[in-house]
């Protein structure tokens, strides 16, 4: 691991489960990064968070302009749409970005990350857990570096609303508007992306609940299917992304917790600031993902709506 010698100030900016549990953790044990403050939008919840990690605590408008000022670079642990309008802005005072997917749920909201990425000339990352993970991200660059793929298969089924269930992101507002696609899906294309190649071409059909099923062409000429779902009964919950081609048929390897992939997200931040080279995971690669989500929902809700009268 590269660590520059003045630490980075990083601000981060979220207090809910997500910030608690992975990125805050993350940000504060770093060696290369001095944890400069956190902003909430609600005072209490900030000021609790801050206080656990030995920093500031920000809120509100004025806040957030303040901690933006007093960090070489921002974090983000928010909602996607409150998220983007808040990443431009600190990109576009010259401070580098750490985003969580999806970037943004409109191509338009990314769009405006991208623009003020690129005009003020800063680094961007884009924290798609798989490609930072230690024994997910070596498989990828190891299936990527083989040629002869023929087809992939990936479901990400989780049960989040299912009756009995005790998880602390299920109360999250965007996560039960969008689903399973816009949640898990930046996860499955950043693995299928890599290895097969960018999507030429996308077909989505809804399914069960919150359930999108995507059939995928891409550039390599390889196709995918991929099911995505957050509201399956809890029988039906289970996680794999499987490769089939000329040498046979791989699986992508289970990964560890949550903070050490961030921890890898962090580095490859430092090391895109310091040398200025754009790192794959980017917020051109978070565009590309809206672009591609987005196109997605819109076919999935046509389906949906059936024949017009």
């Amino acid at each position: 691991m590269t660590i520059p010698t003045t630490p980075l100030r990083v601000g981060l900016f979220g207090t809910g489960p997500w910030a608690r549990n992975t990125h805050a953790p993350a940000l504060a044990h770093h060696p290369g990064v001095e944890l400069a403050g956190v902003w909430g939008r609600r005072p209490e919840a900030a000021a609790e968070l801050a206080e656990a990690h030995g920093t500031r605590a920000f809120s509100g408008d004025y806040g957030a302009d303040e901690l933006i000022a007093a960090c070489d670079a921002v974090a983000f642990a928010l909602p996607p749409d409150v998220q983007a309008p808040l990443a431009a802005r600190a990109a576009a005072t010259g401070r580098h970005v750490l985003m969580d997917k999806p970037l943004a749920t409109t191509v338009a909201g990314a769009r405006e990350v991208v623009t003020a990425v690129e005009g003020a000339q800063v680094a961007s990352v884009v924290f798609c857990t798989l490609r930072f993970a230690a024994t997910t991200a070596d498989w990828i660059a190891e299936q990527a570096a083989r040629e002869g793929w023929f087809t992939a298969r990936a479901q990400w089924i989780g049960a989040l609303y299912a009756p009995g269930a005790a998880n602390e992101y299920a109360a999250s507002p965007w996560r039960r508007e969008k689903g399973g696609l816009w949640d898990v899906g930046p996860h499955v294309l950043s693995v299928l992306i890599p290895v097969l190649g960018d999507v030429t071409g996308l077909t989505a059909v809804p399914g069960p609940s919150d359930a999108v099923h995507l059939v995928l062409r891409h550039t390599s000429g390889a196709s995918s299917t991929v099911t995505l779902a957050l509201g399956a009964p809890q029988g039906a919950v289970g996680t794999e992304i499987e490769l089939r081609g000329e040498e046979g048929v791989v699986t992508l390897p289970r990964w560890g917790e949550a903070a050490g992939a961030y921890a890898e997200a962090i580095d490859a931040l430092i090391h895109a600031a310091r040398t200025g080279e754009p790192h794959p995971c980017d917020a051109r690669f978070g565009l590309r993902l809206t672009e591609l989500l987005a196109e997605a929902e819109a076919q999935a809700a046509a389906r949906a709506a059936g024949p017009a009268d």
